[in-house]
């Protein structure tokens, strides 16, 4: 599957935070972005047990609906002390408002009596021809966690994850500095070499 220049690709999320962060990795390349909210899709259940699993879940399902090739990104923290937690279900436990303050904070709860703050940010794209074929990206990004949450760029769990080799969280740091670095930009990479027309 190829991307060329002028094309326009379907975010399949409803996550505006992850669509303008897609956007802004697709835009040198000359690919227009569009989110599934903005044609109206449906969110699809996410019944996969794993990050690529529930990405290519989202990518097919909006690629058939949208009739576009579709890109969908399942991504989250996964923390070690938490055997993994929230992983999977990081945006289920910021709750149905999307509450990340919430989230951390139930993070920060449940990592009282631990210690480690080990954690990374896992990302899984998948990208969806409406054909039904389809290829999966992954990417990670290893780091700790801080208290109390640190800086508003960025989303979700941001504020809390400073990546190995760096004192700033994602939430402090410049959004290019961020690109350069995260999970997303880490699983784009190997998206951008395999898809995208040079």
């Amino acid at each position: 599957m190829k991307l060329t220049r002028g094309s326009t690709l379907l975010v399949a999320s409803h996550n505006r935070g992850k669509v303008r962060e897609i956007a802004q990795l697709l835009s040198p390349h000359g690919i227009a972005v569009r989110g599934a909210d903005e044609l109206g899709l449906a969110e699809p259940e996410e019944t996969g047990a794993t990050f690529a699993e529930n990405a290519l879940l989202k990518a097919r399902a909006a690629a058939e609906s949208g009739g576009l090739m579709a890109l969908a990104d399942d991504s989250g923290l996964c923390v070690a002390a938490l055997d993994g937690a929230p992983g999977i279900y990081s945006a289920r436990w910021a709750g149905p408002d999307k509450d990340f303050a919430l989230a951390m904070a139930r993070v920060e709860r449940e990592l009282m009596a631990v210690g480690d703050t080990a954690a990374k940010f896992v990302c899984a794209l998948a990208l969806a021809a409406p054909s039904g074929e389809a290829e999966i990206f992954e990417g990670e990004v290893h780091g700790q966690l801080v208290f109390p949450p640190r800086g508003t760029n960025g989303f979700g769990y941001d504020p809390i994850f400073v990546a190995d080799g760096m004192n700033q969280t994602f939430g402090e740091i410049d959004p290019v500095q961020k690109h350069a670095i995260s999970h997303r930009a880490r699983a784009f990479e190997k998206f951008a070499r395999a898809v995208l027309s040079p």
